[in-house]
């Protein structure tokens, strides 16, 4: 029977997913984590065959934290379960090595198909999703500004391009002050700009934020 790690950081999501699995009498939930850091010890501890990950965790970033699955765990599937549009970050997690992208706005059986095909060794994305990778594919000489971002790069920017100060965001990563500001000296020097209202303008024009 495949087992399933639950990882997000809302008691509320965690509390509804278990019901939604719960459904499904072949799939056993065998643990829940909160954090990025419960993600990894459990798993350090304890094996199982997919973790239903939140990208936006705290203690770490998701896509860090995919990429830790990939080497503590590299036969556990991940699918990930994200508050983020499909255009933000779902090139990203697959690249760091998720089985699969959804949406928490994703209709429930929409999830236990995911699932399914992730356990069974597939890939799971939706048609919009394909159709983004297709899109990405035609335009793979062309690179955009934001895709010569690291991954850390990248959410700090969207972050920043949303209005949070540096110190918010470094409240939020846990970071300190003084890392934030030097992942944004890196972004507006990789990026050609000046400010963070250039970033928003960026951002806006290419639809990476809600």
């Amino acid at each position: 029977m495949p087992k399933v790690l639950i990882a997000d950081d809302h008691p509320i999501v965690r509390t509804g997913l278990k019901q939604i699995i719960a459904e499904e009498p072949d799939i056993k939930i065998i643990g829940e984590a909160s954090d990025g850091n419960e993600v990894l010890e459990f798993l350090r501890k304890e094996p199982c065959d997919l973790v239903l990950l939140d990208l936006a965790m705290p203690k770490r970033s998701g896509l860090e934290i995919i990429s830790e699955i990939r080497q503590i765990r590299p036969n556990t599937a991940i699918l990930v379960l994200s508050i983020y549009p499909e255009d933000q970050y779902a090139v990203r997690a697959l690249r760091a090595g998720a089985s699969g992208y959804l949406t928490k706005a994703s209709a429930p059986n929409e999830l236990i198909k995911a699932m399914r095909k992730v356990l069974s060794g597939g890939k799971y994305i939706s048609m919009s999703l394909a159709e983004i990778l297709a899109s990405e594919i035609d335009q793979h000489t062309q690179q955009q500004p934001h895709e010569r971002l690291s991954d850390r790069e990248y959410q700090v920017m969207l972050m920043l391009a949303a209005g949070k100060t540096v110190t918010e965001v470094s409240r939020e990563l846990n970071l300190s002050v003084k890392t934030i500001s030097t992942y944004r000296a890196r972004i507006l020097e990789k990026m050609n700009m000046k400010n963070n209202a250039q970033m928003t303008f960026y951002a806006v024009e290419n639809h990476l934020l809600d």
